[in-house]
């Protein structure tokens, strides 16, 4: 048999390609799922192979719409050779109403660590692709059968605005989640006039998925299936199978197709949001034309040293995945693109993400040192990341505002001694704690903190005058087992964080306590901890190994590093 497929090579033209069919795969990607396999002539065709881009492409035989282009045969094909899902299959899969993916909870080590983030991202995103494009071979066992070799064709993930160093450390996630990242500016799309004019979409159109819009864009593009009313079918196979989704669905403009022995891909960029994707399948994402989902505002404001106040407004989609790496994204991107990549570099960050029903995350804390972009990113990511993967109710992220102070000089400033003013400290009384710290320039920054020691407590005491990081460390070795599961204790965990800009002053004793739903309870009597730990297998009680008997801090606009501790003898009250 023979069919025409359709498609968008260059602008917004549909041109017609000829497909000789060539057979059925039965079962080739998952049971009761079929491919047709054909061979593909015309167009630019013969010298790049299957196309990165065309996913969606419309097949018709006698007239009648069979299916998608969907599938090419391995890389380094001599001939176009492409698998072409069911029209039915992809009908059939995106009216399915099911819950979004379930989520697991994630642990994170705080201040969170980027290389903790892509690790968690690569996972969602390397799943989320079908057997059938796993691996660059086929499974050990396996016959060398076209179905096995058959792998979905890559979708152009189109970058503008975004530097390449920023999309690096996250293109072998996107890869593996079937993506070509394209990075660099995209050329300029069509005429306003035009785009205006664009209010719907037709089989073989070229479609974009915006995932992230405004100052800095980023998305997927690909190829238009069928139009049933307002209901539009694309791509043949998932974007990433997440099932429901209210991502952004534009029109797009093909500027040329790159050809390549590895991968030949469509370079577009995106017009005019024109729809929402309500679904993403195996075997096809679907949406409907009209308004866009509702994204969720975040702004930048960047106070440089050196080029003075800018301001960096996005639409970011919400999603378990992509709300977080695209937040990370935006903030390593404006540091990056604005700032030096290499030498001392410090960045203030201050803000908040709302969250409904369950208040703010307030950001404020410094980073400071050779390359602090990745760590100042992970900031505000790590947070999201926790939230919007918690197990017990969904989150809604309403905005996200920041300010970055930056500057080019390393603002820190290390402890070096600490003393007090008497010898001789009682329970009740006051004392005056003296904290010498050695500042960015060698100059020396004495800091006064007045202690109060309770009335309570006598004997053998630890002061420790530590940075955000150490005093994080004691919090954690005191308090074991506590397990951070409802929003609400997220959000009250990270507010109450250690910051890198604070004078930490802990006075403690080695008398157990006990954590409960994310609060501390020190200096229990033992048969009321006895009863606690009684009922630790509920997961919101734990153990602590000392009990806090005063804390201080101290906000400094310098990144603090080191400890020293004071082992005190508190005398009886006069």
């Amino acid at each position: 048999m023979v069919g025409t497929g359709r498609t968008v090579f260059s602008g917004s033209k549909l041109e017609d390609f000829q497909v000789h069919i060539l057979g059925v795969l039965r079962n080739v990607i998952a049971p009761n799922r079929d491919l047709i396999l054909a061979r593909l002539e015309g167009g630019p065709l013969a010298k790049t192979g299957v196309i990165a881009g065309m996913s969606g492409s419309p097949v018709y035989v006698d007239g009648r719409l069979i299916g998608a282009v969907s599938y090419a045969l391995g890389q380094f094909a001599t001939e176009p050779i492409a698998g072409i899902t069911p029209i039915a299959e992809m009908t059939d899969a995106t009216t399915m109403g099911a819950p979004g993916p379930a989520t697991r909870p994630v642990a994170l080590s705080w201040p969170p660590k980027p290389e903790e983030l892509f690790e968690v991202w690569a996972r969602d995103l390397g799943r989320s692709r079908p057997f059938a494009n796993l691996g660059a071979a086929p499974v050990a066992g396996l016959s060398m059968t076209p179905g096995a070799m058959l792998r979905p064709i890559a979708v152009p993930l189109m970058a503008s605005g975004l530097e390449p160093g920023v999309l690096e450390p996250l293109a072998g996630a996107f890869s593996a989640g079937g993506f070509l990242p394209v990075a660099g500016q995209a050329p300029p799309t069509a005429s306003p006039a035009a785009e205006t004019a664009r209010t719907t979409l037709a089989p073989g159109d070229a479609v974009g998925v915006s995932l992230l819009s405004g100052d800095f864009e980023l998305g997927a593009t690909g190829t238009v299936t069928h139009v049933e009313g307002d209901r539009v079918y694309a791509f043949g196979h998932p974007l990433y199978n997440l099932g429901p989704t209210e991502f952004p669905m534009t029109t797009a403009d093909v500027h040329v197709v790159l050809p390549s022995l590895m991968q030949s891909s469509k370079l577009a960029s995106f017009g005019r949001v024109i729809g929402t994707l309500q679904q993403d399948r195996a075997t096809a994402i679907a949406g409907r034309l009209g308004s866009g989902p509702a994204l969720i505002p975040m702004t930048v404001a960047l106070n440089s040293d050196r080029l003075g106040a800018r301001t960096f407004n996005f639409g970011v989609v919400r999603d378990t995945t992509f709300t977080p790496l695209l937040a990370y994204l935006a903030v390593a991107n404006v540091l990056t693109a604005y700032e030096r990549a290499t030498g001392p570099a410090s960045f203030t960050i201050r803000g908040t993400a709302s969250i409904r029903s369950h208040g703010e995350l307030d950001f404020e804390d410094i980073f400071t040192g050779d390359q602090p972009v990745g760590t100042a990113a992970a900031y505000i990511a790590g947070p999201l990341t926790q939230l919007l993967r918690n197990t017990s109710e969904p989150i809604d992220v309403e905005r996200i505002a920041l300010t970055i102070d930056a500057s080019e000089e390393a603002r820190t400033a290390r402890i070096e001694r600490v003393w007090l003013d008497t010898t001789r400290p009682r329970a009740g009384g006051t004392a005056s704690l003296s904290v010498a710290l050695r500042g960015p320039k060698g100059e020396e920054i004495l800091k006064q903190v007045p202690i109060a020691f309770p009335a309570n407590t006598t004997g053998s005491v630890q002061l420790l005058v530590a940075d955000g990081a150490r005093a994080a460390a004691e919090d954690r070795r005191d308090v074991r087992g506590a397990e951070l599961q409802r929003p609400s204790q997220i959000i009250r965990t990270f507010n109450r964080s250690r910051r890198s800009n604070r004078l930490y002053v802990r006075l403690s004793t080695s008398e157990p306590g006990a954590v409960v739903s994310g609060e501390p309870m020190s200096g229990l009597p033992p048969s009321v901890l006895g009863v606690l730990e009684s009922d630790r297998s509920t997961g919101s009680v734990s153990t602590m190994r000392s009990a806090l008997r005063g804390e201080w801090e101290v906000p400094l606009d310098l990144a603090v590093t080191g400890s020293r501790q004071l082992s005190l003898s508190l005398d009886q009250p006069e």
